[in-house]
């Protein structure tokens, strides 16, 4: 016989003695021989690519593989590589034995990995494993990926940095209908994770070897029919887990609902998002105005909750752990391969109903500075980004942008939120010319805004006590808001004609109110000014893109016509206290190139 034939006979009589061996059949992975085994079966099958060879081990290397999944309660070993061997063998042979290798990386995950997640030798291979199989799954198992993605942030959570660059070749596949909303605040919360992680280690010893989630079904449906009574009858929903200050759970406060999120291993119901986003557009806006609000708030409650305020403080008073730092510093670069992924692939059903829930974790972040900035910037930007590519989400999306106009000064990052979300307002005209009614009641609000904050009793709702710091910050932050209401009334009313009458009469309100900041009131005056000339105020005010009727934007000039033709409109900016004749002539040549 030849060398490779006796490797080969040696390497199938010890899978085969090890399925006899008591000591070994109860826990395979405990010798050594039987993974060295299992990788050179399977190098030699991909050498000879000879389907008989293939058929012989396969029985084997399946009862094998039943064996370690059913020990892995009482192994003391770690399985993981023995699992993703056996798992690579039935993704690269499973058409000729006719073996569907699904299940099994199902199994994988639920029984294995979520034990041994915070392995950092079974980690980093089952990222190299998805890696390398990446377009199979994709093609073959498109879901499996979406619905596992708490455990592979579980995974990336606890073994932080030196996993980053694997973790983001994967994190693509990770992205699906069925995981994009809920990914969004897994991710936001991975800093939080991290913190309900080592909680448990600290509390229960290593995690290794011992399951920490037990997620037994999805609750979408009742939680659904919750927040219907709760829209109807004022009811509140019930915090959940009332009975779970059991001794079995006395290591976290499982009693709160986020630590159940959190530390769940599956994306369970979440097909319930891509149902609604799937239906007419009637029930949709229904899930937008109704329905969505309802969970916003019951998000915001879990928050909220004793359990979840009191460890959050903890973390916050204590040193950072170095595993809470490198999430720290990792969340806002996740955030931007999510964000690019979103504006590039994902339909705008998602993405539509991704923005509110975007809009209330604006202001429900890790408090941690540095974070809090890195993060809250993404986000907006993105929001803005929306907005830019998909005016009519504005209109689409009124009430809860009018909801969290009116949260102005609960905190400071609502605030932001709010004045960039006036500045998107004005900007595309309410959601363009098209969608006349939800400008007017977008108008409407603004509006409101401006005459709540004409009166000098209006400011933050602070627990603090009002010293002369916090005064001075009240008034900037007033300031900066009349500044751009008034700004978005003024591009409002030049983009939807109708509101003009109106806008003077708010605009004029301001002007002579002489508030204490002169630059809101000079604002205010300056655009009634420019609204006596429709001209020039469309070209300063007027939306920066063109409309479908118009091929020119307002205000720019077209250069290569500009040898033949005149152009009135050329770009300018007023200079805000000059006065008299402009500081420097010129003529059209200095504009126009000669040829």
């Amino acid at each position: 016989m030849s060398d490779r034939d006796r490797g080969w006979d040696f390497h199938l009589r010890n899978l085969s003695n090890s399925a006899r061996d008591s000591s070994v059949a109860t826990d395979p992975a405990a010798d050594p021989s039987v993974l060295h085994s299992v990788k050179k079966l399977y190098e030699l099958c991909k050498e000879e690519k000879n389907d008989d060879l293939v058929a012989r081990v396969y029985p084997l290397i399946n009862k094998l593989f039943q064996r370690s999944v059913a020990s892995l309660s009482q192994s003391r070993t770690s399985n993981g590589l023995l699992l993703l061997d056996i798992l690579q063998f039935f993704l690269d042979f499973g058409e000729v034995v006719l073996h569907d290798a699904d299940p099994s990386i199902r199994t994988f995950f639920r029984s294995c990995l979520s034990r041994e997640f915070a392995d950092p030798v079974v980690a980093e291979a089952t990222l190299d494993f998805i890696n390398v199989n990446k377009k199979k799954l994709l093609s073959s198992f498109p879901t499996l990926l979406p619905q596992f993605f708490p455990l592979l942030l579980k995974l990336i959570a606890w073994n932080g940095e030196k996993l980053e660059k694997a973790f983001l070749k994967v994190f693509p596949a990770v992205m699906s209908s069925a995981s994009f909303l809920p990914l969004l605040s897994a991710l936001v919360d991975l800093p939080i994770l991290v913190v309900a992680l080592e909680k448990v280690e600290k509390s229960s010893g290593s995690l290794i070897g011992s399951s920490i989630a037990t997620i037994q079904k999805s609750t979408a449906p009742e939680m659904l029919l919750a927040l219907m009574d709760e829209a109807y009858t004022g009811s509140t929903i019930a915090d959940g887990g009332g009975d779970s200050e059991s001794e079995d759970s006395n290591t976290i406060d499982v009693a709160d609902p986020l630590f159940l999120e959190l530390l769940k291993d599956e994306n369970d119901g979440l097909a319930f998002y891509v149902f609604i986003c799937h239906l007419s557009l009637v029930i949709y806006l229904l899930w937008i105005h109704l329905l969505q609000p309802f969970l916003i708030t019951t998000c915001e409650r879990h928050w909220a909750s004793p359990g979840m305020a009191a460890t959050l403080q903890a973390a916050i008073n204590a040193p950072p752990s170095d595993r809470l730092k490198q999430i720290l510093s990792m969340t806002p670069r996740l955030l931007d391969v999510y964000f690019a992924i979103a504006l590039r692939d994902v339909n705008d059903s998602l993405i539509c109903a991704l923005i509110p829930q975007l809009m209330a974790r604006n202001a429900t972040l890790f408090l941690d500075k540095n974070f809090s900035y890195e993060v809250r910037k993404r986000l907006l930007e993105f929001l803005l980004a929306v907005f830019q590519r998909s005016p009519d989400f504005i209109a689409l999306l009124k009430k809860p942008i009018m909801d969290r106009l009116a949260e102005a000064y609960d905190s400071p990052a609502k605030m932001e939120l709010a004045l960039q979300l006036c500045w998107a307002i004005g900007e595309h005209g309410g959601g363009g010319a098209s969608h006349k009614d939800a400008a007017r009641e977008l108008f409407e609000n603004l509006e409101l805004l401006l005459y709540e904050n004409l009166s000098s009793s209006v400011g933050l709702r602070q627990e603090a006590s009002v010293g002369p710091d916090s005064e001075n910050y009240r008034k900037s932050s007033q300031s900066r808001l009349l500044c751009f209401v008034v700004t978005a009334i003024a591009k409002l009313a030049t983009y939807h004609r109708e509101l003009l009458p109106r806008a003077r009469v708010s605009l004029g309100k301001v002007a002579r109110s002489r508030i204490s900041d002169a630059r809101v009131w000079k604002r205010a005056r300056d655009y009634l000014g420019l609204m006596n000339d429709p001209a020039i105020c469309l070209s300063i005010l007027g939306p920066s893109r063109p409309s479908q009727h118009d091929i020119q934007k307002p205000g720019t000039v077209n250069w290569s016509e500009g040898g033949r033709k005149m152009v009135a409109h050329f770009p300018f900016y007023i200079l805000g206290d000059q006065k008299g004749p402009p500081f420097r002539d010129f003529t059209i040549s200095d504009i126009l190139p000669r040829k």
